[in-house]
């Protein structure tokens, strides 16, 4: 199977817990039907990318990362990449890599479809068609910053940062 194939099966089955999310999956399904390219950064007007809400269930917390190009506290996560061969697995590759964490667990479905317009950085001016999981992390293992990174911290989920985008708000919402 594909990664693209992956994406579509993926999206065909997940349910989507309200209207607008459910409307986001029509729109992803039909921009894979429509761009065989869709899974890659080089698609425009949009490509999928996948990315993974970190949390510290035991300590109700958050991982969030001070994202070098865009300037603000997002969770973890970018690019689908060759090697990927599902969108779970892209999305738990980009957690581990930004945060140097190990031993992580990700949900089997999505958590959120969240479609957003880049304003920097080599794709400003496609859509990120974004595909969102919840991934767990062990107790008591350090992360490291990565170079995509200002900074990385853990964040308690009524503590959020007062700059966080709103989708990241509505992605840790859905915990």
């Amino acid at each position: 199977m594909t990664l693209h194939e992956d994406a579509t099966d993926v999206l065909t089955r997940w349910t989507p817990p309200d209207a607008e999310q459910a409307a986001l999956r029509e729109h992803y399904l039909r921009y894979l039907t429509d761009h065989a390219d869709g899974m890659w950064r080089s698609s425009r007007p949009e490509h999928l990318t996948a990315s993974a809400l970190v949390v510290d269930a035991s300590q109700g917390r958050v991982l969030l990362t001070l994202h070098r190009l865009v300037g603000r506290w997002l969770q973890l996560g970018g690019h689908c990449e060759p090697g990927d061969t599902t969108l779970a697995g892209a999305a738990l590759r980009e957690a581990t890599e930004e945060s140097g964490l190990s031993d992580l667990k990700i949900s089997a479905e999505p958590l959120q479809l969240s479609r957003h317009l880049l304003e920097a950085g080599g794709c400003s001016g496609a859509y990120h068609l974004d595909v969102q999981y919840l991934v767990t992390a062990t107790a008591g293992t350090d992360y490291v910053v990565s170079e995509e990174s200002h900074d990385l911290a853990w964040f308690d989920v009524a503590a959020l940062p007062a700059d966080l985008d709103h989708s990241v708000a509505e992605l840790v919402g859905r915990l």
